[in-house]
């Protein structure tokens, strides 16, 4: 028999209180023994609740949900699941993601009772998953990059691959932040990204990533050059692929077709366009995650005769993605994250 999930919602409306209680008691797995209205009560609620699971508005009076995060994980950490306005809160949820949380969610800024109810299955599996999260696994981010090894390639197309594909979901913002922030300035390829992100973050995300690392990192736009030393965030709500020009160049294809994928952007997709367009000169990297987004876009990889890595369970936040990966029988390589930097730079 499972373990039922004991969970504290903590937001300062009265209202979404109410429906997110609903929504999470749709699953009789998870059960809702309170609520806060701000991070004061929030810390008071925890001692004597003993939650496993914290819902997190991150907007609220007296203490908001960032500077909870960081009393809280300094007490005793807990799995803490956001739930955010965009507009609002953006560089609060990449700062709360810093401070310890491990999952966000988009809330809905018409608060009517179908938008809200609209993200009850997601919110439902990612507090699930978060339950089972080890705390210990969540990277520490340098402020300062540290680069691991110098790279001296001859010319872009000196290696074995052209492109490094990355495909990445929950824990993803830390994750990437400790990778990138180990790659050096001249990596010989570019490198794409896939982050399941609601729509409004990715591209403050970029900016953020950009300033902790010695790589240039931004938000992939249409039509944009493929140029080595350049990382490509896919931008949210659309698909990230690649288009080979006559001049010989690539540039980037930014679509929301197919509608019919889980995820937009996906990692199917943009591992597919990848194989397509660069043959067996791709190295894709799948790491922490729920699901199985990339398992399929690593068979194209493969099948063209590129080579896929994936994150080891030992240092995953989520073992979905890469799990599938491994379990098709089509990861090459499986690397704990504080391994992964060295491994690209030694396949490049």
């Amino acid at each position: 028999m499972k373990k039922v999930v004991r969970v504290l919602v903590v937001d300062d409306s009265a209202y979404v209180r109410k429906v997110v209680k609903q929504m999470l008691s749709r699953s009789p797995f998870l059960e809702v023994v309170g609520t806060a209205r701000d991070g004061v009560e929030a810390l008071e609620a925890i001692e004597t609740l003993n939650p496993d699971v914290v819902t997190l508005d991150l907007i609220m009076p007296e203490m908001d949900g960032v500077e909870f995060l960081q009393k809280q994980m300094a007490r005793r950490p807990l799995p803490v699941v956001i739930i955010s306005i965009a507009s609002e809160g953006g560089e609060q949820v990449l700062a709360a993601l810093d401070a310890g949380a491990v999952d966000f969610l988009q809330k809905p800024t018409a608060l009517a009772n179908e938008k809200i109810f609209e993200i009850s299955n997601e919110l439902i599996e990612k507090v699930k998953a978060a339950a089972n999260v080890p705390l210990n696994r969540l990277p520490v981010i340098s402020e300062r990059p540290i680069q691991l090894s110098k790279v001296m390639p001859s010319s872009p197309s000196s290696g074995v691959v052209d492109l490094v594909a990355i495909g990445i979901s929950t824990g993803g913002p830390q994750a990437l932040a400790f990778l990138v922030g180990q790659l050096p300035a001249d990596l010989p390829v570019p490198v794409a990204i896939v982050l399941h992100m609601p729509v409004g973050y990715t591209s403050m995300y970029a900016k953020r990533l950009n300033e902790m690392s010695l790589m240039k990192v931004v938000e992939a736009s249409e039509g944009a050059l493929l140029e080595p030393g350049v990382v490509f965030i896919a931008a949210a709500g659309r698909h990230l692929t690649f288009v080979r020009h006559s001049d010989g160049t690539v540039r980037t294809h930014l679509d929301a077709r197919p509608f019919d994928t889980l995820h937009r952007p996906s990692v199917d997709v943009m591992f597919q366009s990848a194989a397509e367009v660069f043959g067996d000169r791709v190295l894709g990297v799948v790491m922490t995650g729920m699901g199985s987004d990339g398992t399929q876009g690593a068979a194209w990889i493969k099948s063209r005769g590129g080579s896929i890595f994936t994150e080891a369970e030992e240092s995953c936040i989520v073992y979905g993605m890469p799990r599938s990966v491994v379990e098709a029988g089509l990861s090459d390589r499986s690397l704990t994250l504080d391994c992964m930097a060295q491994a690209i730079l030694d396949r490049l």
